[in-house]
């Protein structure tokens, strides 16, 4: 080999030399050092047991729940009866009291005494009368009343005259469901349509809203199972229904059915006999009825003023 062939190759050498060395100081590519970092994720998501797993979710359960906002629909606004004074029973010695007392030993009899054991819901009371407008409701929630003055007994007033409920527009106080809505399933709950009242021994349960079925309603096997709650969960518990008139109104025939007791009402010198025999065909035979004389006129001396009241027995 002569020296210009040895001078070539040293040089080649040379050159390979200087190329190693470039390389060697090249930096990394930055792709690389991501792509060394991927594995060792991947390596702690799988160490990762499953209930630290399920600790990084956000916990759903800690949101705010809608009952917390949410009232219990039984918590009602009280409704007061504090101002019922001229015409109504009160805590106060006055006429009309003392023939309300009349009125209700009879019915807390035939409720309570020997009768009740041959009659069926003895202390479900009707109140009715054979036309309109001869003072049902008003002999009804003075009635109420004055048994609610009893100190061993509570008294529910139901309207069920729901064709023309009159006792929430006398006592002049407003509501939001009765007895059609809990009847149609609309209040899942009777006691969202039981109010209480500023006298703790009477509750008082609206008619609700006119309904074209509220003759099917009121023969429903809802109403019945009703009733008899009403008749047997408390043995203290008086029932009084305000119920439509009884001439010609087929509700007033069914609610007949369901009461043990019934309180006829008749304005004096308003209705002749034929409609009162005619009133109290249209009644259960097996249950204890009685008659109220109404705005019966008497003599100064008497002292009764201007509401009378007779309370006859029908044996």
């Amino acid at each position: 080999m002569n020296s210009i062939e040895k001078a070539l190759q040293k040089n080649k050498a040379l050159a390979e030399d200087k190329k190693k060395q470039q390389a060697e100081q090249t930096p990394v590519e930055p792709t690389i050092q991501t792509m060394d970092k991927q594995p060792a994720a991947t390596e702690s998501l799988h160490h990762e047991s499953p209930s630290e797993a399920v600790d990084n979710v956000p916990p759903v359960v800690d949101e705010p729940k809608t009952e917390v906002s949410a009232e219990p629909a039984t918590q009602q606004k009280k409704i007061d009866l504090t101002e019922l004074q001229n015409g109504f029973v009160n805590k106060d010695r006055q006429v009309i009291n003392e023939e309300f007392r009349a009125i209700k030993r009879k019915v807390l009899g035939n409720a309570f005494g020997p009768l009740s054991k041959s009659l069926n819901n003895s202390n479900i009371i009707m109140v009715s009368s054979p036309n309109p407008n001869e003072g049902k409701t008003f002999t009804a929630i003075n009635l109420a009343l004055s048994i609610a003055l009893e100190q061993d007994k509570t008294v529910l007033l139901v309207d069920a005259d729901v064709l023309r409920p009159s006792v929430m527009k006398i006592i002049n106080q407003p509501f939001e469901n009765g007895l059609m809505e809990y009847l149609l399933g609309d209040v899942d709950d009777l006691s969202e349509v039981i109010y209480h009242t500023s006298i703790d021994t009477l509750r008082i349960i609206p008619a609700g809203k006119s309904h074209h079925l509220s003759t099917e309603l009121l023969a429903s096997e809802k109403m019945l199972e009703t009733v008899s709650e009403f008749a047997n969960r408390y043995p203290d518990r008086i029932v009084i229904f305000d119920t439509p008139p009884l001439l010609g109104i087929n509700e007033t025939a069914i609610l007949a059915n369901l009461a043990g007791q019934a309180v006829i009402v008749v304005q004096e010198g308003k209705t002749n006999l034929n409609r009162i025999a005619l009133s109290v065909e249209q009644l259960n035979p097996d249950m204890a009825k009685g008659f109220v004389i109404n705005k019966a006129h008497k003599g100064a001396k008497s002292g009764a003023g201007y509401y009378g009241y007779y309370y006859g027995a029908d044996n």
